[in-house]
């Protein structure tokens, strides 16, 4: 029997490409997926719409092996979904639908969570009142270690709720850019890493740097950096941060050495980027994911 059970809230959409493809995507989807084929078998709380794209992320699930009783269906907005571009450097930008499935995630409906063993949320999907109420009221019934996976996605933060959700986080991961956001005045990276960490009582904070990897300290002082190999093959970057944040929470959950894990999960997103689309669908994949951990 499984001895751990992440519980994973946020959102469920499709990834619409410039060349007319979709893939399956959402932070909080991307790193459900990821968990179970590593055999973590998350519970993903998040809401669809009652049409063709909710229909076959059901069976995409499914077909994964996820549960979907944590899945919710509604009939008044369409399943998530947003637009990918990419600038000449290749970075992503995204245009988010509005009310979509996913920022109603309701109360009511949520399922027995008394087994889990971690909760980890993004920012995204708290853009909206009713989920936001949801998570809040989830967190009220049962304490749970908290993930927090920052995804600053204009318009669609406060700044002042985002330090408010640090706050109550175990362990954060959030970019460079997010960081320059988030964290207190400080004359360089490091001085920013340690203040915000200080600031927010975060046991582990972790930064990533792009095509220079991530850095990570904890509040015990004791840091690590990791960088990818010069030989990464790069299709797109969609999905790398959240596959980082996978293998990480897979590290956490079986009390992995902190630095193994680091360079794991530096070592599986940097294979992911090979990809179009954030999730591979075959989990042949998964089977050389730590070759390099």
């Amino acid at each position: 029997m499984n001895s751990v059970m992440p519980v994973i809230f946020g959102e469920v959409l499709f990834d619409q490409f410039p060349d007319g493809t979709k893939h399956l995507g959402g932070a909080a989807f991307n790193v459900a997926w990821h968990l179970q084929a590593f055999d973590d078998q998350p519970l993903l709380l998040s809401s669809i719409g009652d049409d063709d794209n909710g229909q076959e992320i059901v069976h995409a699930m499914q077909r994964w092996g996820m549960e979907v009783q944590g899945l919710q269906r509604n009939t008044q907005c369409a399943t998530g979904q947003v637009n990918v571009s990419f600038s000449e450097g290749g970075e992503p930008a995204y245009v988010i639908a509005t009310n979509s499935a996913y920022d109603n995630i309701g109360v009511e409906a949520l399922p027995d969570l008394s087994q889990a063993t971690l909760l980890y949320h993004g920012t995204l999907a708290l853009r909206s009142q009713v989920s936001r109420c949801t998570l809040d009221q989830l967190l009220s019934r049962q304490a749970l270690p908290l993930f927090l996976d920052v995804n600053l996605r204009a318009p669609w933060y406060q700044i002042e709720d985002v330090r408010g959700w640090l706050q109550r986080a175990r362990w954060v991961k959030l970019n460079q850019h997010e960081l320059l956001e988030l964290a207190p005045a400080g004359d360089n990276l490091q001085q920013r890493i340690e203040a915000l960490q200080q600031q927010s009582g975060i046991e582990l904070l972790v930064v990533t740097l792009g095509e220079r990897g991530a850095i990570a300290r904890h509040r015990d002082a004791q840091q690590w950096q990791v960088a990818p190999s010069a030989s990464t093959t790069v299709v797109d970057t969609v999905g790398a941060g959240d596959a980082f944040t996978a293998r990480l929470i897979h590290g956490v959950l079986h009390h992995e050495d902190i630095g193994e894990a680091l360079i794991a999960a530096q070592a599986f997103a940097s294979r992911i980027v090979a990809l179009r689309g954030a999730v591979p669908l075959s989990k042949d994949f998964y089977s050389v994911a730590d070759e390099s951990a």
